[in-house]
């Protein structure tokens, strides 16, 4: 089986580095790095598996395509779109966040 490469949009880089910085300063450097290991993890999971992502959004919001995988542990969701030859990852977002509006702001 081929695996296909993240390839993280700058917005969601910068979504994760703000969860990182939230964890640092609200709870611990164990809580930040248990994030990061979650996060990891989702990866690798999305990048073995790509179509077992929830499709919900992609419906809502009529980006065909567009998937979710959470975090185990962690209330984030991984935003991407399977290409060719990479995994288009458009947001790590917190599910309690207005999702929607979010990946807006992406688009």
């Amino acid at each position: 089986m081929k695996y296909k490469p993240i390839i993280p949009r700058i917005i969601a880089q910068r979504d994760v580095e703000d969860a990182v910085d939230h964890y640092l300063n609200e709870a611990s450097e164990q809580v930040a790095l248990g994030f990061i290991d979650a996060l990891e993890q989702a990866y690798k999971h999305i990048t073995r598996h790509p179509a077992t992502g929830s499709t919900r959004y992609a419906h809502e919001l009529d980006l065909p395509g567009l998937r979710s995988w959470p975090l185990k542990h962690y209330p984030f969701l991984i935003f991407y779109v399977e290409q060719s030859a990479h995994l288009d990852i458009w947001r790590v977002l917190h599910g309690q966040r207005d999702i929607p509006s979010w990946l807006r702001e992406e688009g």
